[in-house]
């Protein structure tokens, strides 16, 4: 019955890594486009990166892209999930987290 129980509790624990990388990539996808939004357009894409890098604990490695466009700038986070041990192997699969919203005017 023991290793059922260690199993059970095993896969729970990825579980919460698999959602809490989800969470992680949707923040930080959030809080690139809205440095994003709020710099100048030479500047953007450096703002929104590291804005999106910034909040994300070491143990996630991700990538952060930038881009604007009629108006509006995205941000699109890419992070890897962890398993059992955030900082050590990852999943071959990844999550991506996606905001979006439109320019400030800089006057």
């Amino acid at each position: 019955m023991m290793p059922l129980i260690i199993i059970t509790l095993v896969l729970l624990w990825q579980f919460v890594l698999v959602g809490y990388t989800f969470s992680l990539a949707g923040n930080a996808a959030d809080e690139a486009v809205r440095a994003g939004t709020a710099a100048d357009p030479g500047g953007r894409q450096a703002a929104c990166q590291e804005a999106g890098l910034e909040k994300l604990p070491d143990a996630w490695a991700g990538e952060v892209t930038c881009s604007t466009g009629g108006g509006y700038v995205t941000a699109d986070v890419t992070l890897k999930v962890p398993v059992l041990f955030p900082g050590a192997i990852g999943f071959p699969f990844e999550v991506e987290g996606h905001a979006g919203a439109v320019e400030e005017e800089t006057d």
